[in-house]
């Protein structure tokens, strides 16, 4: 098991935000996390890499205990998240974007990477010199995942990738997912997207008010009648 976490509660002063929440992320698996605007899935991802800071509870990454690490130690670790609403550096160009995704990383094999990035996401070749702000919204998402993936990645979080993209550049996106899990990356994927999500995904979370309410294989999850009303019959 790659990733444990075990009744993690997370607290913003008197609101709980995430409350008693355990979930597994397999080695090699795609794991997706689904829920309403504020149900906490965000909290959760940030609490994962140690933005902010757990109540109660314990995250384990590969055995070793980590809910006291620092983000940058989580980094080094390799627990990469992207985030909701890709947060590309807009006044800096692509390559400059992907030369900080590994900046701990020694200099040398970076440029080839960087080339490796251009040929995974052509989108991205034509416009490597240009500032990312210039991007349109899914140059700017494929920018995000490429600079998370010049960090090395062993766990990568990926929060809702789809937000906000036309329908051809969100099938894209999961192609892309798919593509990754096969060559070989864990991914923890937080969607409103259900109907998309849990097709690529191996198993599944509902999430809530801050709390797990439904759990299970993906497939089953797909068919399941509340989930099917609740997050597919809206068009999510």
């Amino acid at each position: 098991m790659m990733l444990e976490v075990n009744h993690l509660t997370v607290t913003y002063g008197p609101i709980e935000a995430v409350h008693d929440i355990s979930l597994n992320v397999e080695s090699g698996a795609i794991v997706t996390l689904i829920g309403p605007n504020g149900a906490g899935k965000t909290t959760l991802l940030n609490a994962l890499s140690g933005v902010i800071p757990v109540r109660g509870g314990n995250i384990l990454f590969n055995g070793q205990d980590i809910t006291r690490m620092s983000p940058h130690r989580r980094v080094a670790e390799g627990i990469i998240q992207v985030p909701e609403g890709r947060l590309v550096l807009a006044g800096m160009t692509v390559r400059e974007n992907l030369e900080i995704g590994a900046y701990r990383r020694p200099k040398s094999g970076i440029a080839a990477d960087i080339a490796r990035m251009q040929e995974r996401f052509p989108i991205l070749k034509d416009r490597i010199e240009a500032s990312a702000g210039s991007l349109s919204g899914g140059e700017q998402q494929m920018l995000a995942i490429a600079r998370g993936l010049m960090a090395h990645p062993k766990l990568l979080l990926l929060d809702e990738p789809s937000l906000g993209l036309a329908p051809l550049v969100v099938q894209m996106v999961f192609d892309i997912v798919t593509e990754l899990r096969q060559n070989g990356l864990t991914i923890l994927l937080v969607e409103q997207n259900a109907r998309q999500s849990l097709a690529v995904s191996d198993n599944a979370y509902v999430i809530e008010s801050g709390a797990i309410v439904l759990e299970g294989p993906a497939a089953k999850l797909r068919s399941d009648p509340a989930v099917i009303r609740t997050y597919m019959g809206q068009g999510l």
